[in-house]
């Protein structure tokens, strides 16, 4: 695979003195650690761009372009909860090329006239995240914890089995990066029909031989059924999933000319059913803990630059910190803000399990060192 890194948004070179280079790079080492948990998400993957053209280079210019803006409308869809989707519409008009970290070629293919490929388009977490506080739009950037979903297709009479063309349409998306990651499973011999049927008849009894059978708790079928006379596909989704145990059902109207094209609609759907249950989830959640949240200006005590990286390090490490910036630095201290939702004498406990001390200072600040 190919990967290929826009220079866009990333800023102009400048020298910088040796403390200063040092904290850049171990500002990155520690938004590499953050990523593991929020910023996959700000991936929008294996996704499909065409164009045509004069020549080869004016097509790929323009699949560019407009795969970029397409996928910035995606992952906006996948961020933020359908009731605000409305309010997406007002940044139709912003360059999604200035929020564009990078993208990597899946596949790819060309004429002389055409280029055609399946792209992985990666924005900066950063910037989007601005973007939607300064528009006041609220947001999920956290992922969910990863479900097993087994696309399981039952026949007319009723007996459910593992089918190639739905399992194939499930792997076409971009289960990877979205906000309730999806690990695919077949229908395993030892589940039976009967566990199958029960479970989508809505009769949660059922779980407990599907969760022993693939060995986890968070685990669910999607269940098609294609009914010919009524001219409709009808999808069941049923088990658990980060949010809870559920059962739902909904009918696709059948394309006469492009039967494949219902069945990929529905996947595309149940995926952002399952987000959408964990978008709502968190909005409750979110709403709840930013009563309460705080942001903190605090003062940085160290004798070294090797210090104030491992203090760094700590820091980043800490569960719950978030927005940490880096305020000012100097030789022995430096200014750095945070924000923490249960408030700064539980965030004082939480930095005392990672070996630092945070303590009141004078006046109304608050000052930070190893213990």
């Amino acid at each position: 695979m190919t990967t290929i890194a826009t220079q866009t948004g990333r800023g102009r070179a400048r020298r910088l003195k040796a403390p200063l280079l040092g904290l850049l790079l171990l500002s990155a080492a520690s938004a590499e650690v953050r990523a593991a948990s929020t910023d996959r998400v700000f991936t929008v993957g294996n996704y499909p761009v065409e164009a045509r053209a004069e020549n080869a280079v004016a097509a790929k210019q323009s699949a560019l372009a407009d795969g970029q803006q397409a996928a910035f409308r995606s992952l906006l869809k996948r961020l933020v909860p359908v009731t605000a989707y409305a309010r997406i519409r007002d940044l139709s008009t912003i360059r999604a090329g200035d929020l564009i970290d990078g993208y990597r070629v899946r596949s790819e293919r060309n004429s002389a006239t055409e280029y055609i490929a399946s792209l992985d388009f990666s924005f900066q977490p950063k910037a989007i995240r601005d973007l939607l506080r300064r528009e006041g739009i609220a947001f999920t950037d956290e992922q969910a914890s990863p479900v097993i979903v087994i696309p399981v297709r039952r026949t007319a009479s009723g007996a459910p089995g593992n089918d190639a063309a739905w399992i194939k349409v499930w792997r076409g998306l971009d289960l990877e990066h979205a906000l309730t990651p999806v690990k695919l499973q077949r229908l395993k011999k030892e589940v039976t029909a009967e566990t199958i049927n029960t479970l989508a008849a809505g009769d949660g009894r059922a779980m407990r031989g599907l969760a022993a059978a693939y060995r986890s708790e968070l685990v669910l079928v999607a269940v098609a059924q294609q009914d010919n006379a009524a001219r409709r596909l009808n999808v069941t989704l049923a088990g658990r999933d980060a949010v809870g145990a559920f059962t739902l059902k909904r009918a696709y109207r059948l394309d006469a000319i492009d039967p494949t094209y219902t069945t990929e609609l529905a996947a595309v759907v149940s995926l952002r059913i399952l987000e959408g249950r964990w978008k709502a989830l968190k909005s409750r959640h979110d709403a709840s803990s930013a009563r309460d949240a705080i942001d903190l200006l605090i003062a940085v005590e160290f004798r070294g630059m090797s210090e104030w990286q491992d203090i760094s390090r700590r820091l980043s490490a800490t569960p719950g910190i978030e927005e940490l910036e880096v305020a000012g630095l100097s030789a022995r201290g430096a200014r750095v803000t945070l924000r923490y939702a249960e408030g700064a004498d539980q965030l004082a406990h939480a930095l005392a399990r990672q070996g630092l001390s945070l303590r009141a200072g004078a006046g109304t600040g608050w000052v930070l060192s190893l213990q």
